[in-house]
């Protein structure tokens, strides 16, 4: 069983300085890290807060997903997929059910849907010229209603692969929209044709 809530803060605390400060994390120590290990501090370490804050749409009635269940790049009868904007990577994607449900609400046959559109678009993603690599994650911390990230990682930027990724996305300069929005376009007519569905105009 995994610790409660007290025992994992006492736990973490047995590494921490007298301020609660965790030593730095290993991944400052890659290649990929963006960070300059020698100027960080970790943040102080702050108890459990129980119960813990509600995630945004947990209604479906005010649900902020729910209201845009026809609109996207690409749909179909049970999903649809969205592009970010104002991000640093060439493209992110995100790929949301059009019913209110999160990821372990998923009917079984959904959940098959799943798996096989996250492979379809993560090789569109991947075939995009200057891409390197598709990124999928699903967090789901936020928000409530299930949305899975499809991250592009620039193709010849090694110091960029890895899960530093995200964070790599939110340092650099905005991404050139109208490209962008080109090769959203270019993944949502190969989803049509290799998994079905249709370009959401």
């Amino acid at each position: 069983m995994a610790l409660a809530p007290e025992e994992f803060y006492q736990h973490a605390l047995s590494v921490a300085d007298d301020e609660r400060r965790l030593p730095l994390a290993r991944m400052t120590d890659w290649a990929g890290s963006p960070f300059e290990p020698g100027g960080l501090h970790v943040s102080p370490l702050r108890p459990p807060v129980l119960p813990e804050a509600h995630r945004a749409d947990e209604n479906a009635d005010d649900c902020s997903a729910c209201r845009r269940r026809d609109e996207g790049l690409w749909i179909d009868d049970h999903w649809r997929l969205g592009r970010m904007t104002e991000v640093g990577v060439p493209l992110v994607l995100m790929l949301y059910p059009r019913d209110h449900v999160d990821l372990g609400d998923l009917p079984d046959t959904r959940a098959a849907e799943l798996g096989v559109l996250t492979a379809h678009i993560a090789r569109h993603v991947e075939a995009l010229p200057n891409v390197g690599r598709a990124h999928v994650y699903r967090i789901g911390d936020g928000g409530a209603h299930l949305h899975v990230w499809f991250f592009s990682r620039p193709l010849g930027q090694p110091q960029l692969r890895g899960s530093w990724l995200v964070v790599w996305d939110d340092l650099l300069p905005e991404y050139p929209d109208d490209t962008a929005q080109a090769d959203a376009e270019t993944v949502a007519a190969a989803l049509a044709d290799s998994y079905g569905g249709r370009v959401n105009a």
